[in-house]
């Protein structure tokens, strides 16, 4: 359990600071001990000295311990009654040479004295004073017993205190944890999360509400689309399935002209049908979504796109480049990489770039007639407001309506398609992207209606946006703005 976890990693935090401190504290402490009680065993020979120079006979401490080594190793104590200490080695030496000091220790049983011998002069011996460490030893182990006791007590409570207030530190980020067991039994989206502060479980809460706003409209999404696709299937499915049982109530008995005008429907139909699936499988899957977006000359696969339908329709299409300054200039070479110092060099996936190219083309050959020319325009964009650099809140006539997520002040280009067709109404010029929307008066004409709907999910997910209106000849201006591919900096 995470609250466990971290209440050992602080409490084996705190108790290796207090180890530490414990140690340290113990060395330095046993260090002035030590020289205090050797500095108390020094001042102890000196005073005997002086009383035994004078004549006098020291007086007696429970602690401490005279008597005097003479040069011939004779140990006399200086109380009566007491029994002699065994001398360190070196002493003797001090005793005969009757100068110096050496410092010792001995034991006597499990009893441990510092010894200290001082030379009393030539033919005099030394002076020898032992001092007994009990008193010593007796701090020592006091302090290290009270020491182990507060070391225990302060990890106790450390670990007491760490556990509650990690336990309340943690507390929203259990909520958290049974919104999300809940949301994940119940797949209701719509499970309240537990309010969200301003630390880092704060940030994780607002992460997972934008996560689930996401999932929310994405499931509303899916559902608009299979309600919008079943209404959409019902029509072709319905009228094939008509043609067909009345063939299968004829029996034969139909004229062949009639046959024949049921057999055309059915196969219109079908291709219909076909073309709607396949289409609702691209809008669903978004299969260019495993490309990755790279500099694209923007003006050469336009004219990809127009030199392909012009071999299969017979139209007129042209592609032209406006610059910055609006002058006007040719395609880009079909095929070239793109020059990224080039004004109409785009940051797109190249599958989804010439599918929104085609799709528009298609949308411009079907809705105009077949002896107008359809524009294909490709223009640059200052870095400022423009059309299609964000949703206007409404357009006005004669303009044009977008959508999308364009940042300001990022350079941009803009494809326009223009064709000489009914044009597009201001009422319609946001909604001719939604899926499955058919305009007034082009309910007859072929199409799945979601044409559009695919150029704008393509185009916003490379973060540009598409615009939708008038032109200013009449007939519809349909395109999309992608943000420029800026060249690297030039070095040298």
């Amino acid at each position: 359990m995470l609250r466990t976890r971290i209440t050992l990693v602080v409490v084996a935090a705190t108790l290796l600071a207090v180890v530490v401190s414990v140690v340290s504290s113990y060395r330095g402490v046993t260090g002035m001990v030590a020289d205090q009680f050797d500095r108390a065993l020094v001042d102890r020979a000196d005073a005997v000295a002086a009383v035994l120079d004078a004549g006098r006979v020291p007086d007696e401490r429970p602690d401490t311990a005279e008597q005097l080594l003479l040069p011939d190793g004779t140990v006399r104590p200086l109380s009566p009654g007491r029994a002699a200490l065994p001398v360190p080695p070196g002493a003797l030496d001090v005793a005969r040479s009757g100068e110096g000091r050496l410092t010792a220790e001995t034991a006597v049983g499990d009893r441990t004295f510092g010894v200290l011998v001082l030379g009393r002069g030539e033919g005099h011996g030394a002076l020898v004073v032992s001092q007994d460490y009990a008193e010593a030893e007796r701090m020592d182990q006091e302090f290290l017993g009270r020491i182990s006791w507060t070391t225990a007590g302060s990890a106790a409570a450390c670990a007491a205190l760490s556990w509650l207030l990690i336990g309340r530190i943690l507390r929203p980020m259990r909520r958290l944890a049974r919104a999300a067991e809940r949301i994940s039994s119940t797949q209701d989206l719509g499970t309240a999360l537990p309010a969200a502060g301003h630390d880092e479980v704060g940030r994780l809460t607002l992460a997972f509400e934008v996560m689930l706003d996401a999932l929310r409209r994405s499931r509303e999404a899916q559902q608009r689309l299979v309600q919008n696709a079943s209404h959409e299937l019902r029509t072709p499915l319905t009228s094939v399935r008509g043609s067909a049982e009345l063939l299968q109530r004829a029996r034969g008995r139909l004229a062949p002209e009639d046959e024949e005008k049921i057999l055309g429907t059915l196969v219109a139909e079908s291709v219909a049908l076909d073309g709607l699936v396949r289409e609702l499988v691209e809008l669903a899957t978004d299969r260019q979504a495993d490309e990755d977006p790279v500099p694209l000359d923007l003006a050469a696969a336009a004219e990809d796109c127009a030199d392909r339908f012009r071999r299969r329709t017979g139209r007129v299409i042209t592609v032209v480049t406006v610059g910055t300054a609006g002058t006007a200039g040719t395609a880009g070479t079909a095929g070239a990489g793109p020059d990224l110092d080039g004004a109409a060099v785009v940051l797109a996936r190249p599958r989804a770039l010439h599918r929104c190219i085609d799709n528009l083309l298609a949308n411009a050959v079907k809705f105009s007639p077949g002896d107008t020319p359809v524009a294909v325009l490709v223009e640059t964009a200052s870095p400022g407001p423009e059309r299609g650099g964000t949703a206007s809140p409404g357009p006005e006539p004669g303009g044009t309506g977008s959508r999308g997520r364009a940042r300001p002040g990022v350079p941009s280009v803009r494809l326009v398609v223009r064709d000489h067709g009914p044009g597009i109404g201001p009422e319609e010029r946001d909604a001719v992207f939604d899926r499955f929307y058919r305009g007034a008066g082009t309910q007859s004409t072929p199409g799945s209606g979601l044409g559009l709907a695919i150029v704008h999910d393509l185009v916003t997910a490379d973060r540009g946006t598409v615009f939708a209106g008038t032109g200013p000849g009449g007939g519809a201006e349909v395109g999309f703005t992608l943000p420029r591919a800026v060249p690297a900096p030039r070095r040298g």
